[in-house]
């Protein structure tokens, strides 16, 4: 066992606003606590699979997923969020975004970014151009462009993305943590001990922060 060191999967979708918000909370969460050794692991959690790969219209999508009493409520939560968001410095630009993608590529492209020390920057990069830039991030070619936006080389997420080499894996990733329980994202999971799930305010994932670097981290073969 080592003592003081701390693990956190981080569950999201990246066409979820909350986990763009939960993951700006987490960074901010983590400047306070600059001398906790804090590895973060970004791990895939699919909103809805069914959509097809090429996407579907997400004005209707959203209309269909949030019709009747529910209207309101989206109409609510999206106020709330384009409130929130100028304070963790990001934009919302709900009412323009065409396309509602399957997300099984997005989640590809970060888990080779995550091989390449780049998890943070590539979620950032996905979130972005969804919400903001108004991209498409279930494209091939959208997606081999962030990826070189960060660092990666392009030519090969293009080759990695014409196969369907690793979409078990990450499938099977994503299931591994709905049977942990998670039914929502993002989810925090530290240590593989205790988790907290929503968009938290960087002092209550400080005090996670906290609670985490007091457990013994148990070793792979414990």
């Amino acid at each position: 066992m080592t003592q003081g060191n701390v693990s956190v999967d981080l569950v999201m979708d990246f066409v979820c606003p909350w986990c763009w918000v939960g993951l700006r909370q987490w960074q901010t969460a983590l400047e306070k606590r600059p001398k906790v050794g804090v590895e973060t692991l970004i791990r895939p959690y699919q909103l809805d699979s069914t959509v097809p790969v090429e996407g579907v219209d997400y004005q209707s999508f959203m209309q269909a997923k949030f019709s009747g009493d529910g209207a309101e409520r989206w109409q609510n939560m999206r106020d709330y969020l384009e409130e929130l968001a100028p304070k963790a410095g990001i934009t919302f630009r709900f009412d323009e975004i065409k396309i509602r993608p399957n997300t099984l590529r997005a989640h590809r492209l970060m888990r080779w970014a995550g091989g390449q020390g780049l998890s943070f920057e590539a979620a950032e990069a996905l979130f972005k151009a969804y919400f903001d830039e108004l991209r498409d991030i279930g494209d091939v070619e959208t997606l081999a462009q962030l990826g070189e936006s960060i660092g990666m080389d392009g030519m090969v997420v293009r080759d990695l993305l014409a196969t369907n080499s690793d979409e078990g894996a990450v499938i099977e990733e994503e299931f591994f943590y709905r049977r942990l329980g998670v039914q929502g994202v993002p989810a925090y999971i530290f240590n593989g001990q205790f988790a907290l799930s929503g968009a938290e305010s960087p002092d209550v994932l400080v005090q996670a922060i906290d609670r985490a670097a007091k457990m013994p981290v148990l070793a792979e073969d414990e």
